[in-house]
């Protein structure tokens, strides 16, 4: 749990730094390419090449595949057209992605989470209710890629690590993850970047080298240890609590223009998607229990 809270604030401030700095004026193709790039880096001389099965070599390069590479280059993206505190609250939807994602793994339904996600949308419908543009749906249906991806990369680690446990260091075969991410990211960019839109100031070097080696290096790998230390109900709280976290960064820090009334509501009724399922899973939790 610990490791999750650190994680937490260390991405808090991400949000804001992507949305206030590289969104618009970085090629968001190689702003993800350049993170995973640096992470990967930063774990070479760590990973381990010979001695893992080839089960954990493949199964946390396809991890890094979902959780690194299609979560980033999507969010990247979303910054287009949504603003950074509509961002974050969009990502609320993750706990009920990691929660449906978990129950297939572990081959049970639960239908409550659908009824969670239905509220959750009419929340998100409530902070945009005055123009649902072709833009804000682009942006919103991106970040809905981006949750599944993240949400089915870190409970995908947590059970690879629990069916193949092993006595090697989790951080001796973790560049693997980086490999993943780095088979969209290159293509990616090498496809879709600009070239005319690299990075072309100081800042935002310093940003883009923060964001690899500390946010996606240190914090990837953190969160995914942390994951495979709590059960899915705490992983998936967890999740959402980037939120609050990011959300006061942007508005205290760079005091945007925003709604706040607006925010406040959609977020609640979000909010409110979130105690309906964590009610359910509770139940559900019980009733295994009682079978048991």
């Amino acid at each position: 749990m610990a490791l999750l809270v650190f994680v937490t604030v260390l991405w808090a401030f991400s949000f804001s730094l992507i949305g206030e700095f590289l969104a618009g004026h970085v090629d968001s193709d190689f702003a993800v390419m350049s993170r995973v790039v640096l992470a990967g880096l930063a774990f070479l001389p760590l990973t381990r090449w010979r001695g893992v099965r080839w089960e954990l070599k493949t199964g946390v390069t396809v991890v890094g595949a979902l959780q690194f590479g299609i979560t980033y280059l999507c969010l990247y993206r979303s910054f287009a057209y949504l603003s950074v505190p509509e961002v974050l609250l969009f990502t609320i939807f993750t706990p009920l992605y990691v929660t449906l994602i978990d129950d297939a793994l572990n081959r049970r339904f639960s239908p409550m989470a659908l009824v969670a996600a239905a509220i959750a949308t009419l929340g998100a419908g409530i902070i945009r209710y005055d123009g649902l543009s072709e833009d804000f749906l682009t942006g919103f249906l991106l970040l809905q890629v981006a949750n599944a991806t993240f949400a089915a990369g870190q409970v995908g680690y947590k059970h690879l690590i629990q069916r193949f446990p092993t006595e090697i260091p989790l951080y001796r075969f973790f560049g693997y993850f980086y490999a993943g991410a780095l088979v969209f990211a290159l293509p990616s960019f090498l496809i879709f970047g600009n070239p005319d839109k690299l990075p072309h100031t100081a800042l935002q070097w310093g940003i883009l080298t923060w964001l690899g080696l500390a946010a996606s290096g240190i914090g990837l790998f953190l969160w995914n240890r942390g994951a495979c230390l709590v059960d899915a109900g705490t992983l998936a709280i967890m999740n959402n609590a980037l939120v609050p976290a990011g959300l006061l960064v942007n508005l205290l820090i760079w005091n945007r223009d925003a709604d706040l009334g607006r925010l406040l509501a959609g977020g609640a009724v979000m909010a409110l998607s979130l105690w309906v399922n964590a009610r359910f899973s509770r139940g559900r939790l019980a009733l295994s229990g009682a079978a048991e």
